[in-house]
C-alpha cells in the first residue's frame, strides 16, 4: 500500500460557525483526504466512512483509556468510565450499565414508555403551536429516565440536562463553553456523590441495584459516582438531539411523513435514517497505540486522532445521495450516528425505543407536521436544535 502524505488545514470544527453549520467543512475535510492534520488543535481527524468504521472496530490500537476527548487535562479527569476504558476493564464496567440498557432487558418497559409516548403526543395535539425541544425533545426523556433510574423527584431532575450538555462540551477543546460548564461538573460529582448512598435512590431503580451491588460487595464503591454518570449522559442529550431533529426532519420533508403514516414497518429504518443525516455525536478521539495506516495515510503511536462521526454518515464513498433525507435507505443501520464497536452509544437501545414509541405514536394521530425555521445549538459534541416552533395537524 503506498503510504499517503497527510494533509494539513486551518478547518476547525469546533469554530461557531462550522457547529451551526458543519456539513461544508465535513465535506472539505473528506475531500482532502483519508486523515488530516488540524492545525487549530494539533490533532489527526478522519472523516471519511471506511476510515472510522475501521478504527472505532479497532479498539487496540485505537484507544479510549487515555480519554476520547481533544483535552488531555480534561481527559485525564474523565479516565475510568466506560466512555475513557479499554478492554478488558471495559468489558467490565460497561457491563455494570449495559444490563439494564440491552434490547431484550428493556422490552419489560416497552408499553410504560409507549403510554408516555401517546400521552405527550395528545397533550402536544391539544396545545397546538409548542417548541419541539424543550416541550417534545427534552420532555419526553425527562419523564422516563429519572424514574427508570430512580432520582428523587425532589432533586436533580431539574439539572439533569445541564449536567449532560457540561459533560459532552468538556469532549471538545477548552474553549468558553467547556469552561462555562465547570461549575455544572462539580454539581453533578457532588450530587451523584450523594447518590451513591444507600437509600437516596428509589428502591428497585436501575441505579439503586447498583448501589445494592456495591454494598454487597459485588462492585467497588468507588465506581458508583461515574457509573451513575455513564447512566446518565448518554440518556439524556443525545436523545433530546435525536428527537428534535425527528420534528424538524419530518416537517421538511412531508413527502416522507406520508410514507411513515402508510407503512409503520419502516419506523426503525426511519430512526436509523434521523440518525444518520443528524448525527447526535459530532465525534469522538482516540489515541493511537502503535503506528497504523488509515485509508493509506500513516498515524504514528501516540497520536490522537478525531473520528467525525457527522461527516462520516454523509460520506458520498458510502451513502448514494448522502444529503438525502430517505426513509427507505438501504443500508442505513450501518451508520456511525452512536458510535460503533465495543464503544458504541451504551443507551443507543432506549433512544431507539423512545423514537420508535414517538413515531409509532404520532403516525397513528398526526396527518401532518407544520414547523418554523429551527435555531441551532452552539456544543462542542452534539449537534442539535435549540429551539424549533412546531404545530402538529391530527
Amino acid at each position: 500500500m503506498t503510504t499517503l502524505t497527510i494533509p494539513h488545514t486551518d478547518i476547525d470544527p469546533y469554530s461557531d460557525e462550522s457547529i451551526l453549520s458543519p456539513y461544508e467543512d465535513y465535506r472539505r475535510l473528506r475531500e482532502l483526504g483519508p486523515v488530516v492534520w488540524l492545525e487549530t488543535h494539533q490533532v489527526f481527524a478522519a472523516a471519511r466512512y471506511r476510515e472510522v468504521y475501521d478504527a472505532l472496530h479497532d479498539p487496540t490500537t485505537f484507544s479510549s483509556a487515555s480519554g476520547v476527548g481533544l483535552t488531555e487535562t480534561l481527559n485525564k479527569a474523565q479516565k475510568g468510565s466506560s466512555f475513557t476504558s479499554d478492554p478488558p476493564y471495559h468489558g467490565y464496567v460497561r457491563g455494570l450499565v449495559a444490563r439494564h440498557l440491552k434490547p431484550k432487558a428493556l422490552e419489560e418497559f416497552r408499553d410504560y414508555i409507549a403510554g408516555w409516548a401517546d400521552t405527550l403526543v395528545d397533550q402536544l395535539i391539544e396545545k397546538g403551536t409548542f417548541d419541539a425541544v424543550t416541550d417534545f425533545a427534552q420532555a419526553f426523556p425527562l419523564a422516563v429516565v429519572p424514574d427508570l433510574l430512580g432520582w428523587p423527584v425532589e432533586e436533580g431532575k431539574e439539572r439533569l440536562l445541564e449536567w449532560a450538555t457540561a459533560g459532552f462540551n468538556a469532549f471538545g477543546p477548552l474553549n468558553e463553553r467547556t469552561m462555562a460548564g465547570f461549575p455544572l461538573l462539580q454539581e453533578m460529582s457532588e450530587f451523584l456523590q450523594r447518590m451513591s448512598v444507600p437509600g437516596n435512590l428509589r428502591p428497585g431503580s436501575w441505579g439503586a441495584q447498583l448501589v445494592s451491588d456495591a454494598k454487597e460487595g459485588k462492585i467497588e464503591e468507588y465506581l458508583l459516582p461515574g457509573l451513575l454518570g455513564d447512566f446518565l449522559a448518554p440518556s439524556m442529550d443525545t436523545s433530546v438531539s435525536a428527537l428534535s431533529s425527528m420534528m424538524w426532519l419530518f416537517g421538511s420533508h412531508p413527502d416522507q411523513w406520508d410514507l411513515l403514516r402508510g407503512d409503520e414497518s419502516l419506523i426503525p429504518s426511519a430512526f436509523n435514517e434521523i440518525i444518520r443525516i443528524e448525527s447526535p455525536l459530532r465525534g469522538f478521539t482516540r489515541l493511537a497505540t502503535r503506528d497504523r495506516e488509515l485509508g493509506g495515510a500513516p498515524v504514528a503511536e501516540g497520536s490522537r486522532v478525531l473520528f467525525l462521526y457527522g461527516s462520516a454518515n454523509r460520506d458520498e464513498r458510502q451513502w448514494t445521495d448522502p444529503e438525502k433525507f430517505d426513509v427507505q435507505r438501504p443500508g442505513v443501520a450501518q451508520h456511525v450516528g452512536f458510535g460503533h464497536g465495543i464503544h458504541g452509544c451504551v443507551g443507543q437501545a432506549l433512544s431507539r425505543l423512545e423514537g420508535h414509541s414517538l413515531l409509532k405514536s404520532l403516525t397513528g394521530k398526526v396527518r401532518s407536521i407544520e414547523i418554523g425555521e429551527p435555531t441551532w445549538r452552539l456544543h462542542n459534541t452534539i449537534r442539535g436544535i435549540a429551539s424549533l416552533p412546531v404545530t402538529l395537524h391530527p
